[in-house]
Order: structure tokens, then C-alpha cells, then sequence
């Protein structure tokens, strides 16, 4: 009887879907403002994957910014993507006025608009949730010896996407194990 083999390709796929896995809890486990949890997070793989790189290769195309088509590479040569997202449009109620409002209440009652990627006016303390959510992920990521990188055009296009229906801002990380990581020392 041979002993069984778990070959470096399929080994490696299994453990960074494992690892995104774990991303996603310290993302869900980071802390939050006023202990109010916002934050929307989903893995995507296979299939789906490629269809982020698709739009973002569409978005480079309609606007002429190469770092979109730059970045869905990154997409395509990853094994998934972790999507981070936040409803924005809540207020937490501390009247603060980095939105733009006097108070939480008109921020509450303005009317929200689709901006070119996102939609605002977004409350400055669910955006500082979304920064720790996605650096929570990353640095589980990164202990886990699994190449990554924060990236703004995946949101775009998971956001265009309808990935996160609910978020008012998404960002994405990919994930890859390859001898070098692919996120780094890329062309501008």
C-alpha cells in the first residue's frame, strides 16, 4: 500500500483557502467602533475570481489607467481574493463632522450617491473600521507566510460587481504562494 501524497500545487491551493478562511475571522474579530460591527467580508475563488479581472480589465479600458489591468493580473495569478467591505452610511453618533455634516443626523438624512467607485458621504469612523478589518486580515496573512497585498481596484470591481451588495466601500486582498510574491516590485 503506497502512502498517500499531497502533492506542493494542491497542497498550497488547500492551505490558502484555509488561510483566507482565518483572514476572514481576524477581520470579523477586529475591533470596531462603539463595539458596532459594519464590516462585510467574502472569499473569491475560481470562477468568480477571474470574473474581478475581467472588470478591472474593463475599467482600464474605459479609463485609460493601466494600474487597473496591472492589478487584475495580480488577480488572475492569485488563488483568491478576500473582499472587506463596510456600510459606510451608518453613522455611529458622536457628531464629529469629518463627513462633511454637522451632525450624525444630517449625515443620516443626506441623500447617498454613487461616486465614480464607492458611494458617500461615508462616516470616517466605519472607514477607520474597514482599515483595521483589512489590516487585521493582512497581518494574519502575513504570519501565515502567505504573499499578499491591500488593494483599492479589486474593490472597484467587486463593488461594480455587486460582490458585497450591502458595502459602500470595498477593498480586496489577494492571496498567492509562489516563490516570489506577485504583488511586489510591479511595474507603475
Amino acid at each position: 500500500m503506497n502512502p498517500p501524497i499531497i502533492e506542493s500545487k494542491n497542497g498550497e491551493k488547500e492551505a490558502l483557502l484555509e488561510a483566507a478562511k482565518l483572514m476572514l475571522v481576524s477581520s470579523r474579530t477586529a475591533p470596531k467602533t462603539a463595539g458596532v460591527d459594519d464590516t462585510l467580508t467574502a472569499i473569491i475563488y475560481g470562477k468568480e475570481k477571474d470574473t474581478i479581472a475581467q472588470k478591472m480589465e474593463e475599467i482600464a479600458e474605459e479609463r485609460k489607467i493601466e494600474g487597473f489591468r496591472r492589478d487584475a493580473k495580480n488577480v488572475r495569478d492569485s488563488e483568491a481574493i478576500i473582499l472587506i467591505g463596510v456600510r459606510g452610511n451608518k453613522s455611529i453618533g458622536i457628531n464629529c463632522g469629518a463627513c462633511g455634516y454637522a451632525n450624525c443626523k444630517e449625515f443620516e438624512n443626506a441623500t447617498k450617491k454613487l461616486g465614480q467607485d464607492f458611494i458617500g458621504p461615508t462616516c470616517l469612523f466605519k472607514t477607520l473600521d474597514l482599515g483595521i478589518a483589512l489590516g487585521s486580515a493582512a497581518k494574519t496573512a502575513s504570519i501565515l507566510n502567505v504573499d499578499n497585498r491591500i488593494m483599492y481596484r479589486i474593490g472597484v470591481a467587486a463593488f461594480k460587481l455587486k460582490m458585497l451588495p450591502e458595502a459602500s466601500v470595498i477593498m480586496g486582498i489577494p492571496i498567492s504562494a509562489k516563490g516570489k510574491s506577485p504583488y511586489f516590485d510591479r511595474a507603475r
